[in-house]
């Protein structure tokens, strides 16, 4: 069977016929480094990981680019609000996506760009829609460089809009557009308001990138002007990816062939955001459960499905991957052996995680059943390598079940502290409750009081 992926700008499943026989190129839109990565972030980068992963398996030659935008002005916004360099603040909350990634078994692409290496290419690229007569340079002298939408018959495609029915863009000033649905390809400096080291010189003064042309520049620097797959979470459908195609198509780039979304993980009915409150990030939810625990959650449910975030359904998975370990256990050390046919279909329709799980565990269920769970065994670890959720590869080294029983451990200890801690404030015994709260911060603990109690991170 051939594989198959659903194409968002079709909107129909496609067999998936490279440019490039037995290659493929592969771009996904990565975070925009201003906060700790939370759950939903980290959904985009498992299910693209399987995207990979699955390929390779078929014996394509992949190269998989995932950007970071360490530029942007929430980046500007939320470094000034906390008194440190805005590069600061990129950095170390891309450090801190990288130790997600890893605490996940996400496989590193084969490159990741920043933003911020790539201005010259992004100028490069202005400048050929100005040629063309796609941009143009606002006349208001604030350096500021949009895209025409209107000089671009096709705006619109990728989500099936037309130019009239569109919001305004949101990413500029609107006074320099010539119509309020242009969008900023290019950012002049506003002095007054912004870092000195947040511009680069530029044809049009000094200043940055608009957020859009980032991706076009750097998939056009390491995947030529077309590719075989674009990728992203499906809130970037619009205005993101549709401004992307239109900019690198009004250029003469062909672009995408084929465009992938996964969709939500969401709190409460609503996507889940740190703009909402209702995040959980990496390192508090790994407090509890395992990265190859969240990692099976993740891939349990197809990565077109939103899913609705609950620490009761990720208890369900946990338990669930824990019954096909127990397994693996008991059958003692094998080798991978072949997929399952019906896995290999699953799989090779639009990635059908949840029918390959159901693979998965009836496998199982036959390996215990059966004299000798060896051949079984041998499926089992085949199809969780393709998930990358064997629990014997080495990536989850250090994050496995001891740590895990250690970090149980550890929170029983931590609690009762906190338990002795509670007991002294409500006998307004000040200085015993400040004692162990002295106690624990010295074993490099920290503690936060919240309304739903007190919480602790190691520091």
């Amino acid at each position: 069977m051939t594989f198959r992926l659903y194409d968002t700008a079709t909107r129909e499943v496609r067999d998936f016929v490279p440019l490039e026989e037995g290659k493929a190129g592969l771009y996904v839109c990565g975070l925009t480094v201003q906060s700790e990565p939370h759950v939903g972030h980290v959904r985009s980068g498992v299910n693209f990981d399987v995207l990979q992963r699955w390929l390779r398996h078929l014996g394509y030659e992949v190269t998989f680019i995932r950007n970071v935008t360490d530029i942007d002005d929430k980046i500007l916004m939320k470094s000034a609000d906390q008194g440190i360099a805005w590069y600061e603040l990129a950095y170390r909350m891309q450090r801190e996506l990288s130790r997600a990634y890893d605490a996940l078994n996400v496989a590193p692409p084969t490159y990741e760009p920043a933003a911020t290496g790539h201005v010259p290419e992004m100028i490069v690229l202005i400048e050929e829609l100005i040629a063309k007569g796609h941009a143009y340079a606002a006349e208001d002298g604030s350096g500021d460089v949009y895209f025409d939408v209107r000089s671009w018959p096709e705006y619109g495609e990728l989500t099936r809009q037309g130019v009239d029915d569109m919001a305004p863009a949101e990413d500029a000033d609107p006074r320099g557009k010539r119509d309020p649905r242009d969008f900023a390809l290019w950012k002049g400096w506003k002095k007054e308001s912004e870092p000195e080291t947040a511009a680069w010189p530029s044809p049009w003064g000094p200043g940055r990138p608009g957020w859009h042309i980032e991706c076009s520049a750097m998939a056009g620097k390491y995947l030529g002007p077309a590719f075989d797959i674009h990728g992203g979470g499906v809130d970037l459908r619009f205005p993101h990816h549709e401004n992307e195609q239109a900019q690198s198509r009004a250029a003469g780039r062909p672009f995408a062939s084929y465009w992938m979304h996964n969709a939500w993980i969401t709190t409460a009915g609503e996507k889940m955001s740190k703009s909402l409150g209702n995040s959980l990030t990496i390192p508090a939810v790994l407090q509890t459960y395992r990265g190859i625990e969240l990692r099976y959650y993740l891939v349990a449910a197809h990565y077109r499905s939103h899913v609705e975030f609950s620490f009761e359904a990720l208890d369900e998975a946990a338990a669930g991957f824990r019954r096909i370990e127990s397994f693996l256990e008991r059958a003692g050390e094998v080798a991978p052996g072949e997929l399952p046919p019906a896995f290999v279909e699953a799989m090779n329709d639009d990635l059908g995680t949840p029918a390959a799980m159901a693979v998965l565990f009836d496998t199982v269920r036959d390996g215990n059943r059966a004299d000798d769970p060896a051949p079984y065994a041998a499926q089992v670890v085949a199809m969780l390598d393709v998930l990358g959720l064997n629990p014997a590869d080495p990536a989850w080294a250090g994050v496995g079940g001891e740590d895990h029983r250690l970090t149980e451990a550890l929170d029983v200890l931590v609690g009762a502290l906190l338990e002795q801690r509670a007991e002294a404030r409500a006998a307004k015994d000040f200085a015993t409750a400040d004692a162990i709260r002295d106690r624990i911060k010295s074993a490099g603990i920290e503690v936060e009081d919240t309304p739903d109690g007190p919480k602790w991170s190691l520091s």
